[in-house]
Formats: structure tokens, sequence, C-alpha cells
């Protein structure tokens, strides 16, 4: 089984810390998004990887060869944005015939049993119920738990069962060619081709595709879900890294993950906080919160906040979302 791994898109959401890298490489409890999204796949037995890049690919590509040089991966750029059915189908150039695929949303961290997913014997879509259906694509079933349609945020939806960004296709080539049927006669939404009217189109043509409910999953493309998703992770580690030797006068309430080489001194740290390598944290309190690498803080109060890489922040008590290479003196 071959995963595809869409990255293409700008994360307009998250700026200003999408201007300097692509949301997929944010880091929750330590790891980048896209680090926990590839490690999840290669425990349970998937090692072949395409990854669909654009907005900032290069420093996708870096990552991925700097960090999984063995693993058996491709790159497909997708130049312009027209949406994950575009996305999807350009992968053809890569993907063998009869191939088996999984997809599996570049900023999407999911809490499922991916094993029994896997092992399912026919396609299938990864659901969970939602409070508000019209924000997301829906799926609905017939009487033998089947999907007989898929809609992308109904107006008036008949269910309440959202897709959640993981999909196991089966039928691979058949639904490069309900999306290619999409392409060409230009059927769009929003300006998009949505793989939602391509997996309506291949359940038309016979593809049986059923349901499978996960527990959680967490779209961080947006500040409030990404903290949440750093404390949920945090404080799932099985194992916690010494940090102990680089704090200084300092109050730890865990859950936290504290960088390489960072430094803390006179600070209350925790709980649900992220701080990255090579930071300087001095005089502090900081909770529920992401720190970037090489990221100086002092005599700060933070708290629900994300603060990219390489900024310097003097005298804050407040709640921050600021990108890299900011200076802030709020004396």
């Amino acid at each position: 089984m071959i995963a595809i791994i869409p990255i293409a898109g700008a994360g307009t959401n998250l700026r200003p810390h999408t201007y300097t890298q692509p949301k997929s490489l944010i880091p929750v409890a330590g790891k980048p998004i896209l680090g926990f999204i590839i490690d999840q796949l290669l425990e349970n037995g998937i090692n072949e990887f395409v990854f669909v890049i654009g907005y900032l690919g290069e420093k996708i590509k870096e990552y991925v060869e700097r960090t999984y040089p063995n693993i058996k991966k491709n790159y497909v750029v997708q130049e312009t944005r027209e949406g994950l059915g575009h996305a999807i189908w350009l992968t053809k150039e890569v993907i063998p015939k009869n191939s088996e695929v999984m997809i599996v949303l570049g900023d999407t961290i999911i809490d499922v049993d991916l094993k029994s997913f896997i092992a399912l014997t026919s396609s299938a879509l990864g659901v969970k119920k939602v409070s508000d259906p019209r924000k997301f694509g829906v799926v609905e079933f017939d009487q033998d738990g089947n999907i007989i349609r898929v809609v992308e945020k109904p107006t008036i939806p008949k269910s309440n069962m959202a897709i959640v960004g993981l999909y196991k296709i089966k039928e691979f080539d058949i639904l490069i060619k309900s999306l290619g049927h999409i392409i060409k006669n230009n059927i769009r939404s929003n300006n998009e081709f949505y793989l939602t009217e391509g997996l309506q189109e291949m359940i038309r043509r016979g593809v049986k595709v059923e349901g499978f409910k996960v527990d959680n999953w967490y779209d961080c493309g947006q500040k409030e879900v990404l903290l949440k998703t750093n404390a949920l992770l945090l404080k799932k580690r099985k194992k916690l890294p010494s940090y102990k030797k680089n704090l200084q006068n300092c109050i730890v309430i865990e859950p936290i993950h504290i960088g390489k080489n960072t430094i803390l001194k006179n600070c209350i740290i925790g709980p649900n906080v992220t701080i990255g390598d090579n930071a300087s944290i001095y005089d502090s309190i900081i909770r529920d919160s992401i720190i970037g690498n090489y990221t100086k803080l002092n005599d700060v109060v933070l708290f629900n906040s994300l603060v990219g890489s390489d900024s310097f922040i003097w005298g804050s008590s407040q709640s921050l979302n600021i990108g890299d290479n900011t200076e802030l003196d709020l004396r």
C-alpha cells in the first residue's frame, strides 16, 4: 500500500506562522505535524509515500529527506492550488496501476486503529460524528452501512458523519478515472476540484465504500486546535525526554517538552508546553503554549500562545500568536 500525503496548501488560517514554513512542519509535542503522520504510517507497515507539495514545498522535501532518508518516496508538485481532488489526480504519474493507496491529509492528526483500517477488504473513509456537519465533507449510508453519497459542506445535511481526512482506496485506478471525469468536465466548487466529487463518481461507478469510525481527529489548521492537539499528544507520550539538566531554579508542571540545548532560568513552565531547540527563557511563566526554536523570552507571562522560531520577547503578559523572526519589547 502507498500513502499519499497532500501538503500543498498555503495554511492561511495559521498566518503569520505559515509565511515562513508549511503548516505541516509546525511542531506539536516536540515534533512537526508531518512527522507524527509519517511515524504512524511506518508503525503500521506502510513505507512507500507520495508527497503532493506546492507552497514552500522545498522545506517539506528538506525535512523528509533529512528525517526519513530510507523510506521510498516520490514528490508531486501541484503548481496551482486547484483543490484536493486535483492534487490526488496528479499522483497518477508516479503510482503504478492496480495499486492500493491510503490518503492522509498532511495537517491532520488522527486517533484511529490504523491496523484495523488497513485490514478492511473494501475501500473506506474515516468518519466521525460532528455537531455541525455543514463545515465538512459528509457521508450518507445505506441500510447495510455502505456509503452511498458523499457531499462537501452541505447546506442542509442529511447526515452528521464527517470525513476526517483518512481514505483507503483499493480501486485507485477507478478513483483516478473518476477525478479525470470531474476535471475534464470542469466540475468545480469554489473554483476547486473536490475529492468528494471524485469519490461520489467512484461510488456511482459501482465501487463499494465503507465508513470507519475514528476516535478523534485534529485538523491543525487553526491556532486553538493546534494548541489543543499539542496538549493531548504531550499527555499521551509514553516516554518523556530528560530535560532537567537545562533547568535552573524552575518549577515544572507536566506534561511539557523542552528541546535540545534549551536553557530555562527562574521559570514556571507548564502544563501543556512545547519549547523548541536552542531557546533561552528567563524569569517567565508559560502554560498551554508552543515556543519555536532559537526563541528568547525574558520576563514574560504567556498562555495559549503560539510563538515562532528566532523570536525575541521582553515584558509581556498575554496570549500571543506571532511568527518567526519577530522582536517584541512590551516593557
